[in-house]
């Protein structure tokens, strides 16, 4: 079985580190596996060890020239099947590729924000199987009209034997310039509108005069960092907030963390939740999109409304000043992860949506 995976992320996290992951499985499932990414993405030199790998130019969603690249591809490689794991310039082009060389085509969807349904059913037309990685996500593809036999729900993964290290405290200590006394919470995403952040600055005042050991440390890049950096300012709170960057050692980083916060408006599912939760992390999160089939309120962290400000104050506090009750939500947190968002079980389900698409 020869399969072609279209992924247009340019960085190594997220639904292109799914990517690597099933990459990595599928060749060891035995499978030929091809690659089509943009020129220059971290993604093309970790993969070059499990798929053939086709770097090209890829000049955004309007890129019409990226077809004529993808199909030639196609032609010289003769896939058995083309999976198209991204939106950004690759979801209609990809499948426009495919069915120009009648090779039968996948598209992975990623996000749970909606479409127009005209659009959609237009686009997904191009595609025999729909994957979603989150229930959330194929609720939504329902309710803009795809049939139901064309969704399969496959979740993300996360490798959880990278999150079982002890927390090396002095070495997280020094990294990040703490104090041994200082309590930690963490937020991993990128700084985009849909993440969140702004809720989270606006509640961090009352928490630190609730919790004044508080510091908050936020991971990743993105255009409304220094939004965030002067909004942290203007509350008086930029001392108390660590802005990290994108790290790539957050399996050493997030067992020292004392909780991780996801106050997002709207999430697929959440690679950095499962992350967390594999490293024992307790979890403070929005009820949005797909984060409730990672984050169970009351078991292994705790759920919020959208937009709710006072109650992310609370359950941050509560978490705060309970920390046998963090330490159980965080030892259940590392069972789920392991019983239901392995890479082992990506990888098979996967493999079947394929089994089945080439046996009909």
């Amino acid at each position: 079985m020869h399969i072609l995976h279209i992924e247009s992320g340019r960085h190594l996290y997220g639904g292109a580190l799914q990517v690597l992951f099933l990459l990595r499985g599928l060749t060891a499932a035995g499978c030929r596996t091809s690659l089509v990414c943009p020129s220059g993405s971290t993604i093309a030199s970790a993969a070059g060890t499990c798929a053939q790998v086709y770097e090209v130019p890829l000049r955004g969603d309007l890129d019409a020239a990226f077809m004529l690249r993808l199909r030639g591809i196609i032609a010289a490689g003769r896939p058995d099947l083309v999976h198209v794991h991204s939106r950004r310039g690759a979801d209609l082009w990809g499948g426009m590729a495919a069915r120009s060389r009648g090779v039968p085509a996948l598209i992975t969807r990623r996000v749970d924000n909606p479409e127009n349904p005209l659009v959609a059913r237009l686009k997904y037309r191009l595609y025999g199987r729909i994957i979603t990685i989150s229930e959330a996500i194929r609720q939504v593809l329902l309710s803009e009209g795809i049939p139901v036999e064309k969704i399969t729900c496959v979740p993300s993964a996360v490798d959880h034997r990278r999150y079982t290290a002890p927390c090396d405290r002095n070495w997280f200590l020094r990294e990040f310039g703490l104090q041994p006394t200082e309590r930690t919470i963490g937020m991993i995403a990128q700084f985009i509108p849909r993440k969140g952040h702004r809720l989270l600055i606006d509640a961090a005042p009352e928490i630190i005069g609730r919790c004044p050991a508080a510091r908050f440390l936020f991971f990743g890049k993105g255009p409304l960092k220094e939004d965030v950096r002067k909004m942290c300012d203007r509350n008086r709170i930029g001392g108390r907030m660590i802005f990290a960057g994108f790290r790539t050692d957050l399996q050493r980083i997030l067992p020292c963390l004392d909780l991780v916060v996801h106050p997002a408006r709207m999430e697929g599912l959440g690679v950095s939740l499962l992350q967390s939760a594999a490293a024992g992390v307790p979890i403070v999160a929005s009820r949005a999109g797909g984060i409730p089939e990672i984050v169970q309120d009351g078991v292994n962290g705790y759920l919020i409304d959208v937009g709710d400000r006072r109650a992310i104050i609370r359950r941050i506090v509560e978490l705060l000043a309970d920390p046998e009750k963090a330490c159980r939500f965080g030892s259940t947190g590392r069972m789920i992860v392991r019983s239901r968002f392995s890479i082992d079980a990506m990888v098979k389900g996967n493999l079947a949506v394929y089994r089945q698409m080439l046996s009909t």
